[in-house]
């Protein structure tokens, strides 16, 4: 029996489920997220660190020129070590603090008159595109592979 515990437990199975919960949309001019990460466990198991990301997926381009870039916008980590026992609920509340990053384009539309046409004329032409997402990962002592939660978040 406790070889196939050792084998679940680097799988990840039946073991830590990590829930992220964010707002839907965030101001831009906050440059920060208010959330919590909730953590159970079918069995006993041992929490190394805890790490929650902003990424922004920038994509730019049509058809066979589309490329997309990821970008960290802002992480924060926990190292605290503790255990996590079956059926308990362990709360993690967090404030993510982020900054943005401005393309040209983005930067030229900003100023406004011929010089933000311009910009925003680039930004069309290049089919600039950017989504946001939330991630959580939990490093968990006995997984091999460490579970992790995102979610999509709107900046307006």
């Amino acid at each position: 029996m406790g070889f196939f515990n050792k084998v679940k437990n680097k799988l990840g199975i039946g073991g830590v489920k990590v829930t992220l919960e964010v707002p839907g949309q965030v101001s831009k001019e906050s440059k920060q997220i208010e959330g919590k990460v909730i953590l159970t466990t079918k069995s006993e198991q041992e929490i190394v660190e805890v790490e929650i990301k902003l990424i922004e997926e920038f994509t730019t381009g049509r058809g066979d020129d589309k490329r997309t870039k990821d970008y960290t916008l802002g992480s924060v980590k926990f190292s605290d070590t503790y255990g996590i026992k079956p059926e308990e609920v362990k709360e993690i509340p967090f404030m993510l603090p982020f900054e943005l990053l401005k393309s040209n384009a983005d930067s030229l539309a900003e100023k406004g008159g011929a010089l933000g046409a311009i910009g925003k004329m680039g930004k069309f032409a290049s089919n600039e595109k950017s989504k946001y997402k939330v991630e959580a990962n939990v490093d968990v002592k006995a997984a091999a592979l460490d579970p992790s939660d995102e979610k999509n978040i709107r900046l307006v």
